[in-house]
């Protein structure tokens, strides 16, 4: 799916259309104090074999984002491109 950088649509914060810098999201920092990560941390602790978990399902195809950064209040949202679930990676043109 290709996606040009910028886009004219309506800002929520502005309550006007404005254009808006297209971008793809980033990961945040992983949370080393998050109830699930000590409990692995716990479990692995010492000469340890494997650790039971969740099992790993491959999705078909994942859903595709794009954060839209308003050029005039510089408020950030999400969207989903594409409906639902797609195989198509976001492509972000000129």
């Amino acid at each position: 799916m290709k996606v040009p950088k910028e886009i004219k649509t309506y800002c929520p914060k502005c309550k006007k259309q404005t254009v808006h810098k297209v971008s793809s999201p980033k990961k945040g920092k992983a949370r080393s104090l998050a109830w699930g990560t000590l409990r692995h941390e716990r479990r692995t602790k010492g000469y340890v074999g494997k650790v039971k978990g969740q099992a790993n399902v491959r999705k078909q195809g994942k859903r595709q984002k794009i954060t839209l950064e308003c050029t005039v209040c510089k408020k950030k949202q999400e969207r989903l491109l594409g409906g639902g679930r797609t195989k198509k990676k976001v492509e972000i043109g000129k």
